[in-house]
């Protein structure tokens, strides 16, 4: 048998497998070329190989393709292998009643005839196309979120109150559901499948199905030659009518077909809203979901930089007040004369024009070298002409001296020399 990440016909990649039997298993798997989730199951090169049984597989596999129902499982290919042949179905995301019923023990008798009641109409159409299921089991009905009851074609699948009918020839099925005239061999036809679902719902009352024993076999012929216990006195009349006639060993003490089995379970249930309503309230979906505490999300408590020219805001309103800080602290200290005073610097005067005192003004030039940093020559000191004194001469006539001007580095030249004594 394949394994997992296998390819069917280059398309089908399994993924890991739903349950296995004696004829084969079924897998989870990825349709390749449309990227959609599908079932596979796959048959058993030794149970493939027989003719008769193979082209009847085939058959049911066309038959079933061209069906369209909401309560059966789509088929979409068919093919073989070295390893066997397989089938392509849609895989039906759900709890399966075989689940539901580990979890809980048993259900309702509304819950009961909400999935007789579904299950039955996915069989009528099935039998308007001329198909048998032959193995109707807790384990091949999906219930769905919404409450819809799904019929799959997983008939190899086994579980612990199940067990699957193996080494007969031309017997299939499951051997606690399996009608009588499938265990002895006789024309099997819609109305083994109304067994099948009584069997069913059989289980969903009580807890357990109709018969068990040690083995297949066992159980098998006890559906040929026993009848199974009463049902609890608790059970509605309605619904325990509608099981004992399924489980009648004539095949046409049955209902006369699926969909008047699923009517009557219908109004067994109370209607349709109740069918409805019965398999909603047991749903995982519905179930209140605990408030989970509240998860504080960090912040983050640094202050946030503005985009665009807003962020240069700060830094200009910083700027203009230190601007105006310094240019108040300028203004106060010319005010109170706080600044160092300049160098005065003489307004210049004319040359020769008389100071205020009355003399002639001198002007000092500074020497060229001060500015190289040599020690400038000795200035040359020009003393300002003084009135001169008047003399007497000797005609009794006054005529001034001459001043002299006097240089500090010029030698002293001798006094002119005056008017003799012998001159007059």
């Amino acid at each position: 048998m394949p394994g997992p990440g296998d390819s069917l016909g280059g398309r089908y990649r399994l993924e890991d497998r739903i349950a296995a039997g004696g004829m084969g298993e079924v897998w989870r798997a990825t349709d390749t070329v449309l990227g959609r989730p599908v079932a596979v199951k796959m048959l058993l090169a030794g149970t493939a190989g027989e003719a008769s049984f193979r082209r009847r597989f085939e058959h049911e596999a066309r038959a079933m393709a061209a069906l369209r129902h909401p309560g059966v499982a789509a088929v979409y290919d068919y093919g073989s292998t070295a390893e066997g042949a397989f089938l392509v179905m849609a895989r039906i995301d759900g709890q399966s009643l075989d689940q539901r019923l580990t979890e809980r023990g048993r259900l309702s008798p509304a819950e009961t005839m909400a999935v007789v009641a579904q299950a039955g109409r996915a069989l009528h159409a099935a039998h308007r196309a001329g198909i048998v299921h032959r193995d109707v089991t807790p384990g091949n009905l999906i219930v769905e979120p919404d409450g819809n009851v799904v019929l799959v074609d997983f008939g190899v699948a086994r579980s612990a109150t199940s067990q699957t009918l193996t080494g007969a020839r031309n017997v299939v099925g499951t051997a606690c559901y399996i009608a009588p005239e499938q265990v002895s061999k006789q024309v099997v036809g819609p109305a083994a499948d109304l067994y099948a679902l009584g069997a069913v719902a059989y289980h969903c009352l009580t807890g357990a199905p109709p018969f068990t024993g040690d083995d297949a076999v066992t159980i098998a012929l006890r559906h040929v030659s026993e009848e199974p216990p009463p049902l609890p006195p608790a059970i509605p009349a309605p619904v325990r009518e509608l099981v004992e006639q399924a489980l009648a060993k004539d095949p046409g003490a049955r209902a006369p077909s699926a969909a008047a089995m699923a009517a009557a379970a219908t109004n067994a249930a109370g209607g349709e809203a109740a069918v409805r309503a019965a398999l909603l309230a047991t749903e995982p979906v519905t179930t209140p979901i605990p408030r989970r505490p509240s998860v504080r999300t960090p912040v983050d408590e640094s202050p946030a930089i503005p985009a665009g020219p807003a962020r240069w805001l700060p830094v200009l309103t910083v700027a203009l007040t230190v601007l105006a800080v310094s240019m108040f602290a300028l203004a106060a200290a010319q005010w109170f004369g706080w600044l160092p005073a300049g160098r005065a610097t003489p307004s210049p005067t004319p040359a020769g024009s008389p100071s205020p005192d009355g003399l002639p003004s001198v002007s000092v030039t500074p020497s060229p070298s001060a500015s190289t940093g040599r020690k400038p020559p000795p200035a040359t000191r020009t003393r300002s002409p003084r009135p001169s004194a008047t003399s007497p001469s000797a005609d009794g006539s006054v005529s001034p001296v001459p001043s002299t001007s006097v240089s500090p580095d010029a030698p002293a030249s001798p006094p002119p020399a005056g008017p003799s004594a012998d001159a007059g």
